[in-house]
């Protein structure tokens, strides 16, 4: 065999093992306590600063299926995808997290005043520890899931998106795609009504 040729030889064995030792490496940063987010069209762009904003219809993006362990029920896994066909608000948050203390009766009172309109709420517990999420849950009397997201995961998946914004809430619309966002405490429940109404009224 010629010295290129063996050099070539040598140079794709070398390839093939750097691939196996990414893929091992991988497999063992993640842990039963991963989220996981899969696709998604959506990159978020600042809007010089505001704190709050929509998108027009024709403007939106998908976000990725974010799933991950259901922050009260270690058996179980929750994910975007289990409210197909809703309009999903997603508020991400931890029990740390001083404006999330505050925002979290605000967000029961929407939760209980859309349900009747096919409206979703799903939190995402950042940064945090299950039990400390969990006993922030049970005080609070939240009547809704969260995902177990102590790696910040799922926020981090959504291009452009300010990881220091928490508490943010996201409005996803029917058909997967962000409709409006806060970047900020939600204090007003009968605004967070009225927009998510507007969402769920709109036509397929």
């Amino acid at each position: 065999m010629s010295r290129g040729r063996i050099k070539r030889a040598v140079l794709a064995t070398a390839l093939v093992a750097l691939g196996v030792i990414a893929m091992a490496g991988l497999a063992a940063c993640s842990t039963g306590n991963d989220a996981a987010v899969y696709g998604g069209s959506f990159t978020f762009v600042s809007p010089g600063g505001q704190t709050e904003f929509s998108y027009p219809v024709d403007q939106r993006g998908t976000v990725g299926d974010l799933s991950g362990p259901d922050l009260a029920n270690k058996d179980a896994t929750v994910a975007l995808s289990d409210y197909a066909g809703k309009v999903v608000v997603v508020n991400f948050w931890g029990s740390w997290c001083g404006p999330c203390r505050a925002e979290s009766d605000e967000l029961n009172t929407a939760a209980a005043a859309l349900a009747g309109q096919d409206v979703q709420f799903l939190g995402v517990n950042v940064k945090d520890t299950r039990d400390a999420g969990a006993d922030f849950l049970n005080s609070k009397q939240v009547g809704y899931p969260s995902i177990f997201d102590p790696s910040m995961r799922t926020l981090l998946s959504i291009r452009g998106y300010p990881s220091g914004s928490i508490p943010s809430t996201i409005v996803i619309d029917r058909q997967g795609r962000v409709a409006h966002v806060w970047l900020e405490e939600i204090s007003n429940p009968d605004q967070l009504i009225s927009t998510v109404s507007q969402i769920a009224a709109e036509q397929a």
